[in-house]
C-alpha cells in the first residue's frame, strides 16, 4: 500500500490537448509528486513542462515536472497514454485502428523494456480496443491495464440526472456501460437517486417523469462528444479530469467504484473483451469487476456492445 512518504510518479505519453488537460488537472489537484512528459515532438514536451512549472508558485502542489524519455518509466507508478493519430478524411475506422496500433507498438515496447512494472492508464480512442491492444502488447496482468472507458460518460449522465431531478449529481447513482462509443447504454434498472430506484420515482410521479425523458438524457450523453466537437473541434477538459479521478483512486488505494475499461473474465458472460463497467479501483489497478444485475433487455444490449468491440479487435489480426 502506498504511504505518504512514497513518491507518486506519473509518466504521460502524448502532450496533445487531452494529455495536457490531464497534466494541468494533476497539478491543480496536487495528485502526484513527479510528472514526466514524453512526446515524439520533444521540443513541445519541454515547452509544456516549462509552462506548467511556471504556475507552481500559484499552486498548493510541489510537483516535479519535466520532459523525459522512455527510460523514465522504469520506476513510474502509472504510465498514461494519450498518444495517437487523428482520423484522415475518408479513412475507415479499421485503417485508423491499424495506424494507432503501430503507434502503440512504438510506445509499449520501450515502456516495458525500461523495466516498468506499474499500471497503464489508456485514454486514446477507441479506448476499449486501444486498452486491449496495450494489454496484448505489454503482456501485463489485465487488472493493471485500465482504460478510461465510460468514466466520463457516467459523469455526464449523473450531471444531467442531477439537473433533471434538481439534486446534487453526487447523489445520483447511475452508470453508462459497454463500449465508449455508439453502442454504450444506460442500464436504467440499476439507476438510483440516493437509495431509491429512478424507475420507481418515475412510476410514482405520473407525468412528472417518464421513460421518454430518460431516453433523451441517455441520447444526450451518447452524443455529447459530437456536440462538443461540433462547437469547439475537440473534447479534452472532461476526460482530463476523469483521468485524474482514476489516478487519485490508484494512488489513494481508494477501492472506489469507477466505470473504467477492463478485461471481462466471465463477468456478464463475457471473456477477453475490454469494456466499460463498474470496477473497484485501488493501488494495484482493478481489484475486481462489480457486476450489475441487468434486466434481460439490458443484458442483450451489453452483449451487442461487447460483440461490436470483439469484432473490431479481431479485424486487427492481433490474436
Amino acid at each position: 500500500m502506498i504511504t505518504a512518504t512514497d513518491n507518486r510518479k506519473v509518466v504521460l505519453i502524448g502532450t496533445g490537448m487531452v494529455g495536457m488537460s490531464y497534466a494541468y488537472a494533476l497539478l491543480n489537484q496536487n495528485s502526484c509528486d513527479e510528472l514526466v512528459l514524453i512526446d515524439l515532438d520533444k521540443e513541445r514536451a519541454r515547452g509544456e513542462a516549462m509552462d506548467l512549472n511556471h504556475g507552481l508558485a500559484f499552486s498548493a502542489s510541489h510537483m516535479k515536472i519535466r520532459a523525459g524519455e522512455y527510460s523514465d518509466c522504469a520506476n513510474a507508478d502509472i504510465v498514461v497514454i494519450c498518444a495517437g493519430v487523428a482520423q484522415k478524411p475518408g479513412e475507415s475506422r479499421l485503417d485508423l485502428l491499424n495506424r494507432n496500433t503501430e503507434v502503440f507498438r512504438s510506445i509499449i515496447g520501450p515502456v516495458t523494456e525500461s523495466g516498468f512494472n506499474g499500471i497503464f492508464l489508456v485514454a486514446t480512442n477507441p479506448v476499449d480496443i486501444m486498452t486491449r491492444i496495450t494489454c496484448a502488447l505489454s503482456g501485463f496482468n489485465p487488472r493493471r491495464v485500465i482504460g478510461t472507458g465510460t468514466a466520463l460518460d457516467t459523469a455526464r449522465l449523473r450531471y444531467l440526472l442531477g439537473e433533471y431531478f434538481s439534486v446534487d449529481p453526487r447523489n445520483m447513482h447511475a452508470y453508462v456501460i459497454g463500449e465508449h462509443g455508439d453502442s454504450e447504454f444506460v442500464p436504467w434498472s440499476q439507476a438510483m437517486l440516493a437509495t431509491r430506484p429512478i424507475l420507481e420515482i418515475c412510476e410514482a410521479s405520473g407525468n412528472g417523469c417518464c421513460q421518454e425523458d430518460l431516453d433523451k438524457i441517455s441520447e444526450e450523453v451518447r452524443t455529447a462528444a459530437q456536440q462538443i466537437i461540433k462547437a469547439k473541434r475537440a473534447t479534452y477538459y472532461g476526460i482530463g479530469m476523469a483521468m485524474v479521478r482514476i489516478t487519485k483512486a490508484i494512488f489513494g488505494n481508494e477501492s472506489s467504484v469507477l466505470t473504467v475499461s477492463t478485461m471481462l473474465r466471465g463477468e456478464y458472460g463475457q471473456h477477453g473483451v475490454f469494456a466499460g463497467v463498474p470496477c473497484i479501483v485501488g493501488r494495484n489497478g482493478v481489484r475486481r469487476v462489480l457486476p450489475l444485475n441487468l434486466s434481460p433487455e439490458e443484458t442483450e444490449k451489453f452483449n451487442r456492445s461487447c460483440e461490436t468491440l470483439e469484432n473490431s479487435y479481431r479485424e486487427l489480426n492481433l490474436l
